[in-house]
């Protein structure tokens, strides 16, 4: 099978890019979201080959590229979610050994033979400082018990567990003090374009359920994928669909040039401009592929079920597995809300900005009407990023982040698109279809920022407190 596919040869890997990896994820999740998780969490050995020692790699890889153990990486704890800086679970040095003490929560594939701990390794340390990334392998040690298997709403095929360690043996990966603000963060940036590709194969399948009942299933004398109503809905996920594919694989595409600017040996000046450009292009398109794809694949699993009407609801049909595989993809690894906050430097700082001028330089014969008008979506991005950044309100920006994350979204969707319909003819119309929603939400979006601006404006930290307040009278 495939396994330790990213991982050197040296180890028995097939040391294949993200990218191919990226559409490997999305082919097994199309097809069980829950194996994903089994497959994907494989990650965790990239890591390990990225931070750990030789003696730490030589010894655990071979066993992944054997697909002789699975992993978990072990983050969160019952008062430590999106906070992790508040990780309490302890790390004790006694005689050279470290030891783990404390406990985990919601850890996907936590049962697996290899975790990555994040355990709070400077006694009497507060915050991300104190905090160091540990390898626990349980064929070496089984201080640490399942204390329990969650009761989840989906993705039942994959256990979330509750892990207990006393005193536990494990070893330090990388340096002490590193393990969040470095090693967790590499970690992270690779589950989340994994969990993208996750929430992108989820909806591809939903929206293959969504056109297979819709043909077959008659009403009123005909295939109610017929009637507008229907195929206007199958039509939007098919759109949605293809552009975050786009996005993805984009994404997929930097953080390979990233990862090939960190080999080389030698760094001319170009090579330094080169990487410093893949590395802010990968850090931001990274969370906003995941605020793409996770959003999506939960409205397109929402739109098939309502097509499958009171059959959708049964568990007679693959759909209401899916809209419900597909709820846990913009919470774990990171919610949208933090994705929001992840992705919005970038906006603001116009990481973009390469992007619109290689586009603004592409030959574009056919559909040079429609290049302006993409071109045009990102000069309203910027129009509206500049007013918000006139203000000089840290409140408001934070307020209307969401918004101008998603014309981002929707504008750099369609700029990826353009050059792919100019190739291809037969995908003109739908790439038409979907400039001409973005085109309107994107409208939306902006007239909706503007007005928040003339009826809050400097008051917007007011319509908080206020709102705080109410909620707790």
């Amino acid at each position: 099978g495939y396994m330790g596919g990213t991982l050197p040869r040296k180890y028995g890997g097939l040391n294949l890019p993200v990218t191919v990896n990226t559409l490997l994820v999305e082919m097994v999740s199309q097809a069980d979201a829950s194996l994903m998780n089994l497959f994907g969490l494989q990650d965790i050995a990239v890591t390990i080959n990225k931070f750990g020692d030789e003696e730490q790699k030589n010894r655990v890889l071979p066993k992944f590229c054997k697909g002789e153990v699975s992993g978990s990486m072990a983050l969160t704890e019952p008062d430590a979610g999106s906070d992790l800086q508040s990780v309490a679970l302890k790390a004790i040095e006694k005689d050279g050994q470290w030891y783990l003490d404390g406990v985990k929560r919601f850890i996907t594939n936590g049962s697996g033979e290899v975790s990555l701990v994040l355990a709070r390794s400077e006694e009497g340390s507060r915050g991300g400082r104190g905090l160091s990334m540990f390898l626990y392998e349980r064929y070496r040690d089984d201080n640490m018990i399942v204390r329990r298997i969650e009761n989840k709403h989906g993705i039942h095929g994959s256990p979330t567990c509750e892990l207990q360690f006393n005193m536990a043996k494990a070893e330090l990966v990388g340096k002490r003090k590193f393990g969040l603000i470095k090693y967790v963060i590499s970690l992270m940036n690779g589950a989340r374009l994994a969990v993208s590709a996750q929430a992108l194969g989820i909806a591809q399948a939903a929206y293959e359920e969504a056109v297979k009942y819709a043909s077959e299933r008659e009403q009123f004398g005909q295939a109610i994928v017929h009637f507008p109503a229907v195929y206007q809905m199958l039509k939007k996920m098919q759109a949605e669909i293809e552009t975050t594919r786009m996005l993805i694989y984009r994404t997929a595409q930097f953080v390979d040039l990233e990862d090939m600017y960190e080999r080389k040996s030698q760094r001319g000046e170009d090579v330094r401009r080169e990487m410093k450009y893949a590395v802010a292009m990968a850090g931001f398109l990274t969370p906003l592929s995941k605020f793409t794809a996770t959003e999506m694949a939960n409205k397109v699993a929402y739109d098939a079920m309502q097509i499958h009407g009171g059959c959708g609801y049964m568990k007679d049909f693959p759909v209401e597995r899916l809209a419900r595989d597909a709820r846990i993809t913009n919470i774990y690894e990171g919610t949208t809300q933090l994705q929001v906050v992840a992705a919005i430097g970038g906006v603001i700082n116009n990481v973009l900005e390469k992007e619109w001028e290689i586009l603004q330089e592409l030959s574009i014969k056919e559909l040079s009407a429609d290049k302006e008008r993409v071109l045009g979506f990102a000069r309203q991005l910027q129009e509206i990023v500049a007013e918000i950044s006139g203000l000089k309100n840290k409140d408001f920006q934070d307020f209307v982040a969401n918004y101008l994350v998603e014309i981002a979204s929707l504008a750099y969707r369609c700029a990826l698109f353009l050059p792919v319909a100019e190739e291809h003819k037969e995908k003109r119309e739908l790439f038409r279809f979907f400039m001409n929603e973005a085109a309107t939400r994107i409208d939306y979006l902006a007239n909706e920022i503007r007005s928040l601006k003339e009826n809050y404006g400097e008051s917007i930290v007011n319509l908080k407190a206020d709102f705080v307040v109410k909620q707790h009278d």
